[in-house]
């Protein structure tokens, strides 16, 4: 809707955003519900007793629901970021390597952070085409870079023979994720034990090094 007189136009989300000190506890609050409900039933009522601020703080940070979701978005994926996968300096041989990384990744997906971004990237594609991007981005696709890099590297000092390294990282997460993804994805995380998750890691490791190891 254009500006007119009585109305001043759309606002950007930075513009709509007023910052003050309980700023943080909004969100904390936010994410709280909306990690749990998700964007469509999460409520303001419920962001504004969860935060412990009145309904009138709520809204003098955040004039409507969406910029409050969007914001804590934007939040959840710049910390997922920040706890991405750190292994492209490694010097240890690719078992160990490869071991612990398959270990933080089922570690993610499996978490209540991980089950809910899915969940919501799932329900909110339509409403916010912009949100499984920047999840993506700043989780998965970052793993895979860093994944991809350590392997470099193991190919250089001769670990790995790799020709195509972007193929293979990918390759060596979706081995990370066999049958405990899919049990996600239909609510049954529930199922995975410790042993189903060591069964994976250790044949994702032992398949990937069976069709890349140095000869």
């Amino acid at each position: 809707m254009p500006a007119t007189p009585g109305n001043p136009g759309p606002r950007s989300v930075k513009g709509a955003i007023r910052r003050g000190r309980k700023f943080r506890q909004v969100l904390d609050g936010a994410r709280a519900v909306f990690m749990a409900d998700g964007y469509e039933r999460g409520s303001m009522d419920e962001i504004a007793r969860r935060a412990g601020v009145s309904k009138a703080t709520l809204y003098s940070y955040f004039p409507d629901k969406r910029l409050l979701f969007e914001e804590v978005v934007r939040v959840e994926c710049r910390r997922q970021a920040d706890a991405a996968i750190e292994l492209s300096d490694s010097a240890a041989p690719p078992e160990a390597v490869l071991r612990a990384a398959a270990r933080r990744l089922i570690d993610f997906y499996l978490s209540s952070f991980g089950q809910a971004m899915h969940r919501i990237c799932a329900a909110e594609a339509v409403r916010f085409p912009e949100l499984g991007r920047h999840f993506y981005e700043s989780g998965p696709k970052l793993a895979r870079a860093r994944i991809g890099a350590y392997l470099e590297g193991a190919c250089a000092a001769g670990w790995l023979t790799i020709e195509d390294v972007a193929l293979a990282a990918d390759q060596f997460v979706e081995l990370s994720k066999a049958d405990l993804f899919a049990r996600m994805s239909c609510g049954l995380a529930g199922t995975i034990g410790p042993g189903c998750v060591e069964r994976v890691i250790e044949g994702a490791v032992a398949t990937f090094l069976a069709r890349y190891r140095a000869a």
